[in-house]
């Protein structure tokens, strides 16, 4: 069996991501700042630039790992449950909070967009990018953006939310677990809230309620912006 024979395997896929992630995980415990995430898709990314191997060879093992993305995110409902009494006395902050980071990162992407002269198919592909990806990839779809770049612009997010936006809060005196789980939950989806749990099981509760309202309520209102923009 050749090179060619075993990448054509479904396993090659799965191996690469999970060798990659298992390097990454041990970087990022000697170097905080290295997200496992960002350095395993640069190793993926890297090794098949370097062997030729092509993108398609690796998809049919890699996105054997998407099946599990559902049961990770029902996961989430676990803390949830536990701290499901904090939350809800402080529904209204929580919600008040995801609307106006809602309504606030729509805007802003727009605005950026339109003050670089970029175009319209180009602004509805940027403006869903803090929202959970399934829904971020529909709202662009269904708009006539770019899904494709969509994708990659949600993962940039929640990385760069991940890696910079707990600091960031400490550093503007933000310290409350349910303030610190809204922000991040809205701004940066599931990845911001994978890193938040790490710190408090409150903060991972309160991102995945932020997350999922964050994906509702950006649906409702990229609405008129959409009949706008048309």
């Amino acid at each position: 069996m050749n090179l060619h024979d075993i990448t054509e395997q479904p396993i090659f896929g799965l191996a690469l991501s999970l060798i990659s992630y298992s390097l990454a995980l041990y970087l990022y415990r000697r170097w905080k700042w290295l997200h496992p995430l960002f350095v395993s898709s640069g190793l993926v990314i890297a090794f098949l630039l370097t062997t030729n191997i092509p993108y398609e060879a690796y998809r049919k093992g890699g996105d054997t790992l998407i099946l599990l993305l559902g049961p990770a995110t029902v996961a989430l409902g676990i803390p949830f449950y536990k701290n499901a009494k904090r939350i809800r006395s402080s529904l209204l902050s929580i919600v008040g909070g995801v609307t106006v980071g809602s309504a606030s990162a729509l805007l802003l992407s727009a605005a950026l967009v339109w003050s670089l002269g970029g175009s319209k198919e180009l602004m509805v592909t940027m403006m869903p990018k803090s929202v959970t990806s399934p829904i971020a990839l529909e709202i662009s779809r269904q708009a006539g953006g770019l899904p494709e770049l969509t994708a990659v612009l949600t993962v940039l997010t929640g990385l760069i939310g991940s890696m910079f936006g707990p600091a960031l809060l400490r550093l503007c005196g933000v310290r409350d677990d349910i303030s610190i789980g809204t922000a991040i939950g809205t701004a940066a989806h599931g990845i911001g809230t994978a890193r938040v749990i790490k710190d408090s099981e409150l903060q991972g509760s309160v991102g995945g309620f932020a997350m999922g309202a964050a994906a509702i309520i950006t649906s409702f209102l990229f609405i008129p912006l959409y009949i706008w923009l048309r």
